[in-house]
């Protein structure tokens, strides 16, 4: 978007002002391969050819609201990819990036003048599917579109893994840590909802830079010491010593390192083998709770106890999702850059696979001849600071054939 941008602005000042910022193709090169990538990630994992209805509740994929024939008032549903493609290419889309258990809308009773083009039999609705703002293109607790054109306050938005609602940083009660140190979020309302997690957090969560206070609309940030009644929160921890060296080690093997992967997910625990409740040994002991968000390192969710309580209390506050980690978003990105990798063919290898070998020696040599005399022809561009415009693309490429070919006909003369 930028790019385009760019490309269609005039100079400020009309002409002989501030000098426009330079590009360099290998940047804009870097900058497209990494959108690809995302974009590869986040849609890989959904079919964009086939509904997804016929899937059931599907576990993650890529979904989207249509606001032309759902709009803020009427109620709410998602699209899958192929039908965002299919049914609705010219409507007004919102992207709801990815949603966990979700099935197709496309064309059920909430579309009054819309069949699916794709799976026009389906269900009136689709009872198992759970809504937010994010339908209506609001998100945050300040219920916001996102891009917000009133907004002018740099800020990225995190999605919160258990309600799936997206959020400023700056709204979440503490300013999160460097986005490469933590992999997930769980915002201020699903900690309150799921309060068994701040057992956890003393010991596994990333902790937060600092916590915001009521000022953040001034753009006035502020340490904030712990309150006296967050203090009186904080459990009692009695024992001597030797008794809390004692609770140390044990954390030391809580804390040991996953032995899943991240490319590969291990099975949906369903029950501990031991009987020991690790939620209950990390309630004994001091841990504090904050009306924060909090911040989750990769392979948090295998620390969590699986024992037959902790399964029911999951089950009785709807977040079994929560021991599962082929649930999180990345899985579903890994997933998707490796199945689209392996569809990938490279259009130059499968040419080269179908020659003999003095042909595939030509065509190298034709391919290195070409990198090498359009770099210098380029270089020329980037030395006088000029613009690369169409006519010398074309003009470049005029030489290049005209050159080949008194190549070639020498050749042939030398060989006659």
């Amino acid at each position: 978007m930028e790019a385009a941008a760019a490309e269609g602005a005039e100079p400020a000042g009309g002409g002989g002002g501030a000098e426009e910022p330079v590009v360099s193709l290998a940047e804009v090169l870097a900058e497209n391969e990494e959108l690809e990538k995302e974009a590869r990630a986040v849609l890989g994992g959904s079919d964009h050819e086939r509904c997804s209805y016929s899937q059931g509740a599907v576990k993650r994929q890529a979904l989207y609201a249509c606001s032309t024939c759902t709009p803020p008032g009427g109620e709410p549903a998602g699209i899958c990819l192929a039908c965002s493609y299919e049914c609705h290419g010219t409507h007004r889309l919102f992207e709801l990036y990815t949603k966990r258990n979700f099935r197709c809308d496309c064309g059920n009773s909430k579309f009054k003048n819309l069949q699916c083009k794709l799976l026009p039999e389906k269900s009136k609705v689709n009872s198992g599917n759970k809504y937010n703002d994010n339908f209506y293109g609001l998100y945050c607790t300040c219920k916001r579109p996102y891009p917000d054109p009133e907004d002018e306050i740099p800020d990225e938005m995190i999605q919160c893994i258990v309600c799936e609602d997206w959020f400023h940083g700056r709204h979440l009660g503490a300013i999160p840590p460097e986005s490469g140190d933590f992999h997930e979020m769980v915002c201020q309302a699903c900690m309150n909802h799921c309060h068994f997690l701040w057992a956890y957090a003393s010991q596994l969560a990333v902790p937060a830079l600092t916590k915001v206070n009521s000022l953040e609309d001034e753009g006035i940030v502020l340490k904030v010491e712990e309150s006296e009644e967050q203090k009186k929160e904080i459990k009692k921890e009695g024992g001597v010593e030797h008794q809390e060296m004692k609770e140390e080690k044990q954390m030391e093997q809580f804390n040991e390192p996953s032995t899943s992967s991240g490319s590969a997910c291990p099975e949906v625990v369903t029950k501990s083998e031991g009987p020991v409740c690790k939620l209950k040994e990390l309630q004994s002991k001091q841990y504090l709770k904050k009306d924060t968000a909090t911040f989750w390192p990769s392979n948090w969710r295998s620390k969590l106890c699986t024992c037959a309580d902790c399964l029911k209390m999951y089950s009785e506050l709807e977040v079994q999702f929560l021991t599962d980690e082929c649930d999180t978003v990345l899985a579903y990105e890994n997933k998707g850059t490796s199945d689209q990798e392996t569809e990938r063919r490279d259009p130059l290898m499968d040419t080269l696979n179908s020659m003999n070998r003095v042909q595939q020696v030509e065509l190298i040599c034709e391919y290195n001849d070409l990198k090498t005399e359009l770099t210098d022809y380029l270089r020329r561009f980037a030395d006088e600071g000029t613009v690369v415009k169409r006519e010398d693309i074309q003009h470049f490429f005029e030489e290049f054939q005209s050159r080949k070919r008194r190549r070639t006909n020498r050749m042939q003369y030398y060989c006659s």
